[in-house]
């Protein structure tokens, strides 16, 4: 017995200039077992209550990570199989964060897979600067062009796109960050103050070669 959950994600939250359209996404779920429909059926209810609600974040994730919209539905219907096939482990608290270190790692296997991961190396010792006002949300409101925005981030190392996603567009705290990306909150600090510089350095590039 399949059931389909024809879902319509609209993400609301467009901060600092990070956009994302509406896009259909369909989730399906394959019960193997007519005996377990009952059970199953509760479970069902239970795992879309805790996990829908972040569907448009786990897309938004997926879409920055990956680049492709095709792929970014691909591995969040993936990975919501994923969550759900091992929803058993799952005891409450934060639902966000547990579903979207499920979308990360199933991002990063595809971008492996296509070798695509564009990974970087850095002194994990840099000290982040706790100054917001260099933040790319900040930049981004005083810039008339999304577009280049969009391109200035896309031309970051994966792990730069995710922390800047998942701090200025998904706000959530370093310590969250952390255990979705499975580091030290230092080193979530040290990669988002590398992110900032590297976005405003690609961004002063470009600007530069335009005047």
């Amino acid at each position: 017995m399949a059931v389909a959950l024809p879902l319509k994600t609209t993400h609301a939250s467009q901060s600092g200039g990070f956009k994302s359209d509406q896009k259909v996404v369909k989730f399906v779920v394959v019960k193997k077992r007519e005996d377990q429909e009952h059970s199953r059926t509760g479970e069902l209810t239970s795992f879309e209550e805790a996990m829908l609600p972040h569907l448009d974040a786990a897309h938004n994730l997926a879409r920055w990570l990956l680049r492709n919209e095709q792929d970014a539905q691909d591995v969040v219907q993936e990975a919501y199989l994923r969550a759900f096939r091992s929803f058993d482990g799952f005891h409450g608290g934060n639902g966000r964060a547990w579903l979207l270190t499920i979308v990360r790692n199933t991002s990063y296997t595809l971008l492996k897979k296509n070798r695509a991961a564009d990974f970087t190396t850095f002194d994990e010792e840099i000290h982040a600067s706790s100054d917001e006002s260099v933040s790319p949300a900040m930049t981004l409101e005083h810039s008339e062009d999304a577009e280049l925005i969009k391109e200035a981030i896309n031309e970051l190392p994966a792990e730069f796109r995710e922390i800047l996603v998942l701090r200025h567009q998904e706000g959530l705290s370093y310590k969250e960050i952390a255990d979705i990306a499975q580091i030290p909150p230092g080193t979530v600090m040290s990669r988002l103050a590398r992110a900032r510089s590297k976005l405003k350095e690609y961004l002063a590039a470009r600007i530069g070669k335009e005047k």
